[in-house]
């Protein structure tokens, strides 16, 4: 691993106690239709309520029922609908158990034996909003309380999304069910004749581990002491909270909302056929023009926005694949429809913004460190874990660059609350170079964002070997945020660090 030391010693291991899993393969595909959430609609001034409660829900026709915690009693929860510029309330209650069924490492920092086991605090991402609503890691509560979050939507449109940020124990709360969509509409948007309600699907991906009976397993080291592990990766794809579930379509265009709310897991989605389709918008609303596509990949915390064309598929079926494994299948309706719906060739003004306008650079490395004693691995950004003193306090209304130096072996999808920003490039380095002397010896020529990324993004993959950079303009709130790792299990042992805005 890239960056840091490496302190193992010996460890007393106990050996997991693995519950027989469910093989996914074994079961009958294509037999349950997707399931759509509800939809909830702010009128009259009125707060939302939204109750965080367990319950049971069935991932396949031929499982037990499996249980989950939930918003509004399923899993994803309610989409939520609001309209950009028009101020929403929204309550949301715990009323989840006292005692979590899912392994707590006490040695993360904000998971300590002192803290309740159970605690919640939701984080719409994506969501520009003064700091006292962002979901702050330590601002939890627990069952019994609620919390009234303000969202002023002071946006263009996007499809952002909401989740639970709980410090230390996050990553359990999101793979226990809790998330759900928030779709932010705008006039802009609804001018271009895009395909429209029923012809609008949210499809949220997410990958689950799950025993024999049909019950959640999270997967433990064999420390019981710190059972932490660096990443989680299931083998039952859901969609929508449903295991290889189908969709009627007719022989139209059709508009798919897409979000990877997995833990760990990358999606790299394509359809059986290898057919083409256009994606028209990512993390923060339309892209300046459609893409072709014949695959998109997607990290946890990224949307795609995607037109998929189905009127030369009447009578047929099609899968779509995270690689060659399929997840769902679209059964098109035979005959012919009238589809009024489009794709303009122009989907919105997407300025790019120039390295000029940046007043401060930040060099921020993404860190990993071997330790057996206290955890089997540490990861940081910028050396530095969240306790430590804020270090990043950009001013209200500047822009800055960050050079996101991967040292480690992996791809981290960076997420910075509050803010969006655009891709600038991406660069090959010498990484011992920059251990030696934290000197930056480029190795190759940069690399332009490709298509799909040139829009609005709040989450970027910062590939191994490279040094991202992303250019920020810090409008919204001053105040304190959180910028993490959305690789759940980094985010939660120290891969996130508060940043301050300050006033001018």
């Amino acid at each position: 691993m890239g960056g840091g030391s490496a302190l193992c010693k010996h460890m007393v291991t106990d050996q997991p106690n693995v519950p027989r899993l469910l093989d996914p393969t074994q079961l009958k595909p294509f037999v349950d239709p997707l399931p759509l959430p509800p939809v909830l609609r702010a009128s009259d001034g009125k707060a939302l309520r939204v109750d965080m409660r367990e319950t049971e829900q069935r991932l396949h026709r031929d499982l037990s029922p499996t249980r989950v915690w939930t918003y509004g009693g399923c899993m994803p929860g309610p989409t939520i609908e609001v309209q950009s510029g028009k101020t929403v309330r929204i309550d949301w209650r715990n009323e989840l158990p006292r005692k979590h069924f899912l392994p707590i490492d006490h040695r993360i920092h904000g998971a300590e034996l002192d803290k309740p086991e159970v605690r919640a605090i939701v984080h719409v991402h994506g969501a520009s909003v003064p700091t006292a609503s962002d979901g702050y890691p330590e601002d939890w509560y627990v069952p019994g309380q609620s919390r009234l979050h303000t969202y002023p939507n002071k946006q263009d449109a996007a499809a952002l999304w909401y989740h639970d940020h709980a410090m230390g124990i996050n990553r359990l709360n999101i793979y226990a069910g809790m998330f759900g969509n928030l779709i932010l509409r705008d006039e802009h948007e609804r001018s271009l004749g895009l395909p429209q309600g029923e012809q609008e699907i949210p499809l949220t991906l997410s990958d689950r581990l799950l025993t024999t009976d049909a019950q959640l397993y999270y997967p433990v080291s064999g420390n019981s002491e710190a059972p932490w592990v660096s990443e989680v990766f299931g083998n039952a794809m859901l969609v929508n909270g449903a295991l290889l579930p189908y969709l009627d379509v007719q022989p139209r265009r059709y508009r798919f909302r897409v979000l990877n709310a997995s833990n760990a897991r990358f999606f790299n989605l394509k359809l059986r056929d290898g057919r083409s389709f256009q994606q028209i918008g990512s993390d923060q609303g339309l892209l300046p023009a459609p893409v072709t596509q014949h695959s998109v990949f997607i990290a946890p915390g990224e949307r795609v926005d995607l037109v998929i064309d189905f009127a030369a598929l009447a009578g047929q079926q099609i899968e779509l694949l995270n690689d060659a494994l399929p997840i769902m299948q679209l059964r098109i309706g035979s005959g012919r429809v009238r589809d009024t719906s489009e794709v303009p060739a122009v989907l919105r003004d997407v300025p790019r913004m120039p390295e000029s306008a940046a007043t401060q650079q930040r060099m921020l490395t993404l860190d990993s460190y071997q330790d057996c004693v206290a955890e089997p691995m540490l990861m940081l950004l910028a050396g530095k874990r969240w306790h430590e003193p804020v270090t990043e306090k950009p001013v209200l209304g500047s822009t800055e660059i960050w050079n996101l130096i991967n040292l480690t072996d992996d791809s981290h999808p960076i997420h910075l609350h509050m803010v969006r920003f655009q891709i600038l490039d991406r660069r090959p380095f010498d990484s011992g170079e920059w251990m030696e002397s934290q000197t930056v010896r480029y190795t190759g020529p940069a690399q332009l964002p490709s298509a799909g990324e040139a829009g609005w993004k709040d989450v970027v993959q910062a590939w191994p070997g490279m040094i991202t950079r992303i250019i920020v303009r810090f409008d919204g709130y001053v105040g304190r945020y959180a910028w993490h790792c959305h690789l759940l299990e980094h985010e939660a042992n120290e891969m996130m660090r508060p940043f301050e805005v300050v006033a001018a």
